[in-house]
C-alpha cells in the first residue's frame, strides 16, 4: 500500500470515528436535555413519582454541586473542569485509533456536556449555575448525564480489561484501525 492510499485509509478511519463520537454525543445530550425538560415541566410542582418503592423515584431538585451535592459552594471550579474534561476528551476521540474508544469516549463526553450546559442555562453569575437531577435513587439524586458518566466509566474498564489498543502499536509498519 501506497504512503498516499494509507493516508486516505486511515483519514476514512478518523472521519468515521470522528463520526461516531459526534453523532453518539449530540444524540446523547440532546436526550439529556429533553428528558431534563420533561422533569421541569412534569415535577415543578413539588411531586414525587414513585417508580419501584426506595428504590427509584423522579423528584425534582436543582443541584449547585456535583455528586451527592459535594462541591456545592463551588460550582465555578466544578463548571471549569467540566470544560476542561470536555476538551480533554474531544483530544482523546481525536487521538484514539479505536472506534470503540470513540464511543465510550462520546459517552464521557455526553454526561460531561449534558451536565455544563445546565450550570451555563441556569447560571446566575460566571459559570454558577445548577444542574437539573430528577433521578431519586433513594440514596442520590441524578439525571441521565450523570448515567452517561457511569455507563462511560464501565465502558472504559471493560476496553481496558478486553486490552482493546487505544492508540496505534509501535511496532505496526503502517497505520491501520484497531477496529474490524
Amino acid at each position: 500500500m501506497s504512503s498516499a492510499e494509507a493516508s486516505s485509509s486511515t483519514q476514512g478511519r478518523l472521519r468515521t470515528r470522528v463520526a461516531v463520537f459526534v453523532s453518539l454525543a449530540v444524540v446523547l445530550i440532546a436526550f439529556d436535555q429533553f428528558t431534563k425538560y420533561l422533569a421541569v415541566a412534569k415535577l415543578s410542582g413539588g411531586e414525587v413519582y414513585t417508580v419501584i418503592p426506595r428504590v427509584l423515584s423522579f423528584r425534582l431538585l436543582y443541584n449547585p454541586g456535583a455528586t451527592l451535592g459535594l462541591g456545592s459552594g463551588s460550582t465555578w471550579i466544578i463548571s471549569v473542569a467540566a470544560i476542561i474534561a470536555c476538551v480533554v476528551l474531544l483530544v482523546l476521540a481525536l487521538k484514539t485509533v479505536s472506534t470503540r474508544w470513540s464511543a465510550a469516549l462520546a459517552i464521557a463526553f455526553a454526561g460531561a456536556a449534558g451536565n455544563l450546559v445546565d450550570r451555563i442555562l441556569h447560571a446566575t453569575s460566571f459559570l454558577n449555575g445548577k444542574v437539573t437531577d430528577f433521578l431519586d435513587y433513594g440514596w442520590s439524586v441524578g439525571n441521565v448525564a450523570d448515567a452517561y458518566l457511569t455507563i462511560a466509566a464501565v465502558f472504559i474498564v471493560v476496553l481496558v480489561l478486553m486490552s482493546v489498543p487505544f492508540l496505534q502499536a509501535p511496532d505496526a509498519g503502517e497505520e491501520r484501525s484497531t477496529d474490524e
